[in-house]
């Protein structure tokens, strides 16, 4: 198959199949509008799908599903007279609402939404009220209580707008980037990264014919755009509303980008899948010479994927490093040896653990460590479970090769963050071993 049968296909599979999403917002809707408005069966009258859903961005996998309901204007003129806290006690109305149709189901007010903690994903419902024609006012519980603004729909309609104009690529580049950080493991939000490739879209209109066989050099360049911008950025203006969309992930975008797009730019033709499966993740095909090569192996494939296990929707950081142990010498970190150009040698003990993350708890952790070359292969020992544990992991050096080890916090039975360390062994003459 051709490279651009290959994007076609990884474009599909990524696709998010929103029905069971549309079928919980339309069950949602009919208890608010009975409640409310004393309307029976109503399944979408005074709800908006918003959020990447709404602006049908999300990809599969996706753990949010964000949603807008319009109250009565009287519920507005109640909650606004209280003086102090009525933002507050209107999503605890909402939320007690819904606690009548999900008794068995966490559900919590917090901040500016009512959160519903189903197993396959989160809703975050958004009581709000008609500001004008394009805006919706709704409450914020933060700092004594306030009314804020906000604008979807503008989003959603200047999403159709660049999908339209771009001949579909846009909704597909904002699903490859939305993979991208999930494989790589960094937050990157949803709104702004479809801020941003909205931008570099209207900053390139020679792809507005765009077809498959384009969305190499295409990709190419979205990285090359992405990783020019300002990591310290505080925030950004998004499409459409012209609100502002910050990054919880702290511009590690910038450096990501960059990464990739000097591999994207060094790949050759015969290496190119290889390398987009490297940044893009196993959704990503192989080339028929790959899969032939792969069948005659005489090891086990034992390596798992997280994908196979639960959703991934990257929304947390995660940082991991290991420190280097042997009888004699001073224990190191990985990350030290691995920046000063550094590699392992055999019989050294690894603890690997967690050092850092903004994803707050309760969540299970799981690692895998796989082991890569072919030694691995020849010792029919390439590993790659993935097991659950605790904030540490225990190793142990054996034999060389490029090996790596990949952490992953699951909540609410969903990855919503992943972390990845290399781990060389023997792989240069003794003077620069460690």
């Amino acid at each position: 198959m051709s490279l651009s049968s290959d994007f076609k296909n990884f474009c599909k599979k990524i696709k998010l199949d929103d029905s069971a999403m549309r079928t919980t917002s339309a069950e949602i809707a009919k208890k608010l509008n009975k409640e409310f408005y004393d309307v029976t069966g109503e399944e979408s009258e005074h709800m908006y799908i918003v959020g990447s859903v709404g602006r049908k961005t999300a990809i599969k996998g996706s753990s949010d599903l964000d949603l807008l309901f319009v109250l009565p204007d009287e519920i507005y003129d109640k909650y606004n007279g209280y003086e102090s806290g009525g933002q507050s006690q209107l999503l605890q109305e909402v939320k007690n609402v819904l606690k009548e149709r999900y008794p068995k189901t966490e559900i919590s007010g917090d901040g500016q939404v009512v959160v519903i903690d189903f197993d396959a994903y989160t809703v975050e419902l958004v009581p709000a009220f008609i500001n004008d024609d394009t805006s919706f006012v709704y409450p914020d519980t933060h700092d004594g209580g306030s009314w804020k603004i906000t604008k979807p729909l503008l989003e959603q309609e200047a999403c159709d707008d660049i999908d339209d104009s771009s001949n579909g690529a846009f909704r597909n580049f904002t699903g490859i980037l939305r993979t991208w950080k999930n494989n790589v493991g960094f937050s990157f939000s949803g709104l702004l990264i479809d801020t941003l490739v909205a931008e570099f879209f209207e900053n390139n209109d020679c792809f507005e014919d765009a077809t498959y066989y384009d969305y190499r050099k295409i990709l190419l360049d979205l990285f090359g755009f992405l990783k020019e911008e300002d990591s310290n950025q505080s925030y950004w203006f998004a499409l459409g509303s012209n609100q502002h969309v910050s990054d919880k992930g702290k511009g590690r975008f910038v450096k990501k980008a960059k990464q990739a797009y000097e591999k994207i730019y060094n790949a050759s033709d015969d290496s190119i899948n290889e390398v987009l499966r490297e940044i893009l993740g196993h959704d990503f095909p192989k080339i028929d010479k790959e899969v032939r090569d792969y069948s005659v192996k005489e090891y086990r494939n034992t390596e798992e994927f997280i994908r196979d296990k639960f959703p991934v929707d990257i929304i947390y950081n995660l940082k991991i490093d290991c420190e280097v142990k042997q009888d004699g010498w001073r224990p190191n970190l990985l990350s030290r040896i691995i920046k000063a150009d550094g590699f392992l040698k055999v019989d050294k003990s690894l603890e690997f653990m967690i050092i850092s993350t903004d994803c707050p708890q309760p969540y299970d952790i799981y690692w895998k460590v796989r082991n890569v070359g072919k030694e691995a292969e020849s010792r029919d020992d390439i590993r790659g479970q993935i097991v659950k544990g605790v904030s540490s992991h225990r190793e142990h050096s054996v034999f060389r090769g490029p090996h790596y080890t990949e952490c992953y916090l699951v909540k609410n039975n969903i990855c919503v963050a992943k972390a990845k360390i290399n781990v060389p062994i023997n792989l240069i003459p003794e003077k620069r071993r460690y």
